[in-house]
């Protein structure tokens, strides 16, 4: 193998192996929890993703949608283990629950069931173990309501587990949205093709700097009106406009003679459209101004931070590629890639 191939892959890995999703953002599936606080009851809304289901899971789904009590209650007994809730240190017995009614062909089901907690609540605290059941890639974003008031966090995988001062806030919210915009960065593929597009024609560190701003502004912006409702843009045109964006980087590597000082330019475009890729996810929950708020900081902070991690690990690797006899071979054969995945995506987004 010629050494300008090796030097390749090792970019390549060094960007695209920290993802171990293929999902374009956040990677795995994403759940929905509505939890509603009513003195001592608390009903749990859980929504999931059809494509998300296990195959039991998924037959007894389409068992359910005809009429199976049995189907019915297995599911419903999915969250009966896996969801456990305590209240002032006592556990909560799940009770009974129900299915929303939905189509054969519905990308989305939503199961709900009610929890009886100890009388005079005022300690709740929540652990969710689905991840045993849907995969370590799942998250549930969360939004729990109680007399008026509104508190959101994320659960996933390592970190199961939420206690909540019943009138008071959440002891890790804005910390779990913190680590989920960087979960979402690292396992963007997506974005981190992107982003070695742009860094391979090199720049100084300020460059650098406006590249990655450029991106994180560009996402509040848009991940803001959408989650408000203010923009909203169909899933499948975001996620294609998306992979044309990689496609057209990288051709401007091939064909063109891209200017470094305005590729913070491109990069805020490209932001714009990424922003409304995780929109949906907060325009489900349904939060509150408040929360919204609060919720978006700490995402957009882990977004930061997730992007300043990929060029620390980046850069360096690029930096000593630039001062080989490699470095045109290099950028040629990288964006040659990028180019043909971006364009690959395009297709299968669009029409696919």
């Amino acid at each position: 193998m010629k050494r300008s191939t090796i030097a390749v892959c090792v970019v390549m890995s060094v960007l695209i192996g920290t993802g171990t999703s293929a999902s374009a953002h956040s990677g795995g599936s994403t759940g929905y929890a509505s939890i509603t606080v009513e003195r001592s009851t608390v009903r749990y809304a859980l929504t999931l993703p059809t494509a998300a289901l296990t195959s039991q899971m998924a037959e007894d789904l389409r068992l359910e949608q005809r009429g199976s009590v049995q189907a019915r209650e297995r599911l419903l007994d999915v969250l009966r283990r896996t969801i456990r809730l305590r209240g002032n240190g006592i556990q909560c017995e799940p009770g009974p629950g129900r299915m929303e009614p939905s189509r054969f062909d519905a990308p989305s089901f939503t199961m709900l069931l009610d929890f009886a907690c100890p009388v005079g609540l005022h300690d709740l605290e929540i652990r969710d173990d689905i991840f045993d059941v849907l995969g370590v890639g799942h998250h549930t974003l969360a939004k729990i309501e109680w007399a008026g008031e509104t508190r959101q966090l994320v659960f996933e995988a390592s970190m199961r587990d939420g206690r909540f001062n019943i009138g008071s806030s959440t002891t890790r919210g804005l910390g779990s949205f913190v680590l989920l915009g960087i979960e979402h960065i690292l396992t963007g593929w997506d974005h981190l093709l992107f982003l070695l597009g742009l860094l391979l024609r090199g720049g100084s560190w300020l460059g650098l700097a406006k590249i990655v701003t450029a991106f994180t502004l560009a996402h509040s912006i848009t991940l803001a009106l959408a989650a408000l409702n203010i923009v909203v843009l169909p899933d499948r045109l975001v996620e294609a406009v998306i992979a044309l964006s990689i496609a057209l980087v990288a051709a401007e590597n091939l064909f063109g003679k891209p200017v470094v000082v305005r590729r913070w330019l491109v990069s805020f475009c490209f932001g714009l459209v990424h922003g409304f890729g995780f929109s949906s996810a907060l325009r489900e929950l349904g939060l509150s101004t408040h929360g919204l708020v609060l919720s978006l900081f700490g995402f957009n902070a882990g977004v930061e931070i997730g992007q300043g991690l990929v060029v620390a690990v980046a850069l360096p690797a690029l930096v000593v590629l630039r001062h080989t006899r490699w470095e045109r071979r290099m950028v040629w054969s990288s964006s040659l890639a990028i180019f043909l995945i971006g364009a690959v995506l395009f297709v299968e987004r669009a029409f696919f």
